[in-house]
């Protein structure tokens, strides 16, 4: 096949994965499916090429990126806090699954070695949790389940692989227990330690890089130089990378710039979404070959579907008598459990993905009845996608299962954007000097006094203006940037400054756009109190004091702001004497000044259906 032929079935690739993905979103569609499907119809479209999936280029092409892009994004403090019920899934889950299915494939299968059974049952263990998290986030299910299903597929690749290789091994030849054992030591141990190492010299490294170019660059280099490192001494790739991307992700707000953490993000999501969406195309362009090869097995049509359905049935109920399980013993052992709703839904969110087919074809050629399981694992794969994920979304909205809240959400962050604010403040008291203007010192405490404004005004459902002071600000200063583009742009056509002058303002003012154009979270119309979250409730004396009831001094207003014929963005209510009065975002500031008046530490929010509080003395939230 000649270059120009590659190039243009890559460009191809790339448009359907394009074409498909933006029809799936619109249909508001499983765009993995829909990939798979397009891939399926595609195969037995004549003059379309055959590409051939293989493994080599999935495990170590693509399967290093995209754990890597995964794990970059992943809290290791939430992983910490999760650990347990993570390596419940990512270990415990996974051999049991490949345990119980491969026997169920010895017992369809004619003909087939147990070896060989729990090699498929090593193959379709992994669920990829790319098609869960994705259906997690678009009907809302809580975040704690979310992290739970991503640590899951962060580790449990890593065991599928080393339990994949002992089958293997054991098919060619007598494996003892003890020699699995060593080798998923040897597999773990030497992952962690090679994905240590890997991640705490590439931060090394990248501490010292001011270019975003080079940073990138490095950080494309990562995922492979830790997989191959940890393979070289027989270690685990997959957790090698995992651990390398965690490591990074957590140090990255304090080892690189802004302009390098913008590019590397903006980067890596491109390369997830591509590689992701590309491989469930090519699962389903497999179909075609799939098929020819199973028609030399000597099995019947209906042979194949019985054979297909019970390894899929026993795939999904695996994974939910392992849940099942899982909340019995915590409740025997008088263990903290999960929610029951919970378990419902992580049982039923194990839909399959790349690294199962993958897998499949690293079966070696002469794995006895080897199309019959490359098929098995294609119909897990699609019967997973098309039962979970169709289906999922509807459980999870019959469980009524609690989305994340955005009032909280913008809670949290009014609160820890105020913390950042009040030290930056301190700070800038601290450094200035008696030479620095006090235009430019005023200049910053007025940009930092916005930014933190500006959060505090998004927690409102109701205001006194149909627009708050950051809305009203936003909306001229994209108005100010268009004009100032439209004049850019004259410059640039009359060659009036060089390009390379026009390009750095145009980059002043892409990234100016980019922080005042961002979807803000507004906060929704129900019936649950905007509350503090339990993490930052009792936090002072002030706070868990018991205050009196007081009636407010007034129901929607603040007096003194209609005393002076001032307006207000939203209103406060002191928790000892009952005065309203008006936010720091708006212009009095009357509820400041009536703390430094009164000393009453304590105010309430007067909006509807927010019982938050904030203690002026210790500028705590609770």
């Amino acid at each position: 096949m000649s270059g120009v032929e590659i190039a243009v079935e890559l460009v191809a690739l790339v448009v359907a994965v394009l074409l498909v993905t933006a029809a799936a979103r619109k249909l508001d569609w499983s765009a993995p499916l829909c990939l798979i499907a397009v891939g399926v119809v595609a195969s037995y479209v004549p003059g379309v090429p055959e590409y051939e999936l293989d493994p080599e280029v999935v495990l170590l092409g693509l399967l290093p990126p995209l754990l890597y892009a995964t794990a970059i994004r992943t809290s290791l403090i939430d992983f910490r806090r999760n650990r347990g019920p993570i390596l419940l899934l990512s270990v415990g889950l996974v051999i049991f699954t490949t345990a119980v299915v491969g026997v169920v494939a010895w017992l369809v299968i004619p003909g087939l070695p147990l070896a060989a059974g729990l090699a498929i049952g090593a193959v379709v263990a992994p669920p990829d949790a790319v098609a869960a998290t994705a259906v997690a986030r678009k009907v809302g299910m809580p975040r704690k389940l979310t992290r739970l299903l991503e640590g899951e597929s962060l580790f449990n690749d890593a065991a599928a692989l080393v339990a994949l290789r002992t089958a293997i091994a054991a098919i060619a030849g007598s494996v003892s227990l003890l020699q699995v054992g060593g080798d998923f030591l040897l597999a773990a141990g030497g992952g962690l330690v090679i994905g240590f190492a890997v991640g705490a010299l590439a931060a090394l490294i990248r501490t010292r890089l001011e270019d975003p170019v080079t940073d990138t660059a490095l950080s494309l280099v990562v995922p492979f130089v830790a997989y191959l490192a940890a393979e070289a001494i027989h270690g685990s790739g997959v957790i090698s990378v995992v651990v390398a991307g965690l490591i990074l992700g957590h140090k990255a707000p304090s080892m690189l710039s802004g302009r390098s953490r913008l590019a590397s993000r903006l980067n890596w999501q491109t390369i997830q979404f591509l590689l992701e969406n590309i491989v469930f195309l090519l699962i389903g362009l497999q179909v075609r070959r799939i098929m020819t090869e199973v028609g030399d097995s000597g099995l019947t049509a209906l042979e194949l579907v019985l054979i297909c359905a019970a390894t899929l049935a026993a795939t999904i109920v695996t994974r939910i008598v392992w849940m099942a399980g899982i909340g019995l013993a915590r409740r025997v052992f008088r263990r903290h459990a999960w929610p029951w709703r919970y378990s419902a839904v992580i049982a039923w969110a194990g839909m399959r993905g790349v690294v199962t087919l993958a897998a499949a074809f690293v079966l070696p050629a002469d794995t006895p009845q080897r199309a019959v399981l490359v098929l098995v694992a294609f119909v897990v794969v699609a019967g997973t996608l098309l039962l979970h994920g169709t289906t999922l979304p509807v459980l999870v909205r019959r469980l009524k299962l609690p989305p994340p809240d955005p009032a909280e959400d913008a809670l949290q962050e009014a609160a820890v954007l105020h913390d950042m604010t009040r030290a930056a403040l301190e700070e800038l008291e601290k450094i200035r000097t008696p030479d620095d203007p006090d235009d430019i010192v005023e200049r910053l405490r007025s940009r930092l006094q916005h930014r933190s404004d500006s959060a505090w005004e998004e927690l409102g459902r109701q205001s006194a203006l149909s627009e708050t002071p950051s809305d009203a600000y936003r909306r001229l200063r994209l108005r100010l940037l268009e004009v100032e583009r439209e004049k850019f742009l004259e410059a640039r056509d009359s060659g009036m400054a060089d390009d390379d002058v026009l390009r750095r303002i145009l980059e002043r003012l892409d990234i100016e756009e980019s922080m005042l154009d961002r979807e803000e979270e507004t906060v929704p119309d129900s019936d649950r109190e905007l509350r503090t979250p339990a993490a930052t409730a009792g936090s002072c004396k002030h706070l868990t004091k018991e205050w009196p009831a007081v009636e407010p001094s007034s129901p929607d207003e603040c007096a003194v702001c209609v005393e002076n014929g001032m307006t207000w963005v939203h209103l406060r209510e002191c928790v000892k004497c009952g005065n309203v009065a008006c936010c720091d975002s708006s212009p009095g500031k009357h509820a400041t000044e009536h703390f430094h008046d009164t000393l009453h530490p304590v105010m309430r929010s007067h909006e509807p259906g927010e019982t938050w509080r904030w203690c002026f003395v210790d500028k705590q939230l609770g």
